[in-house]
């Protein structure tokens, strides 16, 4: 989803982690990876992707003008490479074409020229092997420290199961290879749609239905600077609850969730007196909703009462929604949020802060609910930095004789002036 310093978020949570007292809080992964981010493009080359309905154009050709775009566009730093499937064989041994997926160009710094001459060779030919496809360019992408990514755009649903996409994502998943399968469907397809929408479920990616050139090249690139700017850290899965009792203790990090349709989610923060807290929520639109919608981000102390709503924090993109929040602890406790129990050491106590995300999406007809939207937020406590003090003009009878002597002296000036006047305007 969106960059927010995250690479601060790491540091502070180091330090944050030996100070806060109370229930450890979960935290977001502290590796600092030296590796650039790595994403695979996986196209669909069978035989149905010779059909002319997209723009009146072959959606092959579409695929292959997207690609070009975004090799042109594809940012120095992100390794990339392209794998395909039903690429090769044409002929009717569905056990042999089933076996038909090959990488292209192999994960690496990209060779532009090299890249576009591969894709621009490519016509529809065989059978649908998506499950085998999705295992090999998981192996294509290795492993690390961050996340990888791919992309995969097909028109139909795998022809060739087992093994089943769907089941070979949750597996990859379950690998714990820190790996998001983001899926694009080239066809209105209800059941391609359901086999799409669960393989990115599975793994904490995204589906979009592209049905025109700009919308497929757009979304490419959407996701390719998605890889770039979330490689720095990996956001650790964690589940809201729908009460601040019994949420999710969270320390500084990156963390991903899913929220339903007009849901709210609630997390919890400890934050020292002194501290701030910075907190950033995004929520990918990955399925087609209603024109009219929004993300509230608040924070709350575990009463219920509410210290400070967020404010949008719009980056221009249309396929992410997000919102952003400020707020520093006193050392007052009548601020509202709850303290934890205070350490033996002496340490101050840290006060729970409790984190509200809610959202009013509404589906479009037809729009499945399930599973919730993704959700990733970004949490930070920092030393707080108040605004200047203003001038204190005492308390008590100090301020009632300064405001006395200011009245007396408002009042003698007011009357000089006045007389003064009186005598000119006799005169004259």
């Amino acid at each position: 989803m969106i960059n927010f310093r995250r690479s601060t978020a790491v540091l502070t949570g180091l330090l944050a982690a030996t100070a806060l007292t109370g229930p450890a809080p979960a935290l977001a992964d502290e590796e600092t990876p030296a590796e650039p981010p790595k994403v695979e493009l996986v196209l669909d080359v069978s035989g149905s992707m010779r059909a002319n309905d997209i723009d009146g154009r072959s959606r092959i050709a579409v695929a292959q003008q997207a690609f070009n775009e975004v090799v042109d566009a594809l940012p120095e730093q992100t390794q990339l490479g392209i794998r395909v499937l039903g690429a090769t064989y044409k002929g009717k041994d569905k056990k042999q074409g089933c076996l038909d997926t090959q990488q292209i160009v192999p994960v690496g710094p990209v060779d532009r020229v090299q890249a576009k001459a591969a894709v621009a060779t490519l016509r529809p030919t065989g059978f649908t092997p998506v499950g085998l496809a999705l295992r090999e360019a998981a192996k294509d992408l290795g492993t690390g420290s961050t996340a990888r990514r791919i992309v995969l755009i097909t028109d139909g649903e795998d022809t060739c199961a087992p093994p089943d996409p769907c089941e070979v994502a949750r597996e990859l998943a379950a690998q714990g290879t820190k790996l998001v399968v983001d899926t694009l469907g080239l066809a209105p397809d209800e059941k391609v749609r359901r086999q799409l929408l669960c393989i990115a479920a599975a793994t904490g990616g995204t589906y979009t239905a592209a049905q025109s050139a700009d919308e497929l090249t757009g979304r490419i690139k959407q996701l390719v600077d998605r890889a770039r700017d979330t490689y720095t850290a990996t956001p650790t899965v964690v589940a809201g609850r729908s009460a601040c009792d019994g949420a999710p203790l969270l320390g500084p990090g990156v963390y991903r969730d899913r929220e339903g349709f007009s849901e709210h989610r609630w997390y919890r923060v400890p934050v020292r007196p002194g501290q701030e807290l910075r907190a950033s929520v995004s929520v990918a639109l990955d399925r087609p909703v209603n024109r009219d919608h929004g993300v509230l981000l608040r924070a709350t102390a575990t009463d219920g009462r509410e210290l400070v709503r967020g404010v949008d924090a719009g980056s221009g993109r249309t396929d992410v929604v997000s919102a952003g929040l400020r707020w520093s602890a006193t050392e007052d406790p009548a601020d509202g949020a709850d303290p934890t129990p205070q350490a033996s050491t002496g340490t101050i106590a840290a006060t729970t802060v409790c984190l509200v995300v809610s959202n009013s999406f509404a589906p479009r007809p037809g729009t499945r609910a399930t599973p919730g939207m993704p959700v990733e937020l970004m949490i930070d406590v920092v030393a707080s930095s108040p605004a200047p003090a203003a001038p204190d003009l005492g308390r008590g009878w100090v301020l009632l004789v300064l405001l006395t002597l200011a009245g007396l002296l408002t009042g003698l000036l007011a009357g000089l002036l006045t007389r003064w006047w009186v005598a000119t305007w006799r005169e004259n």
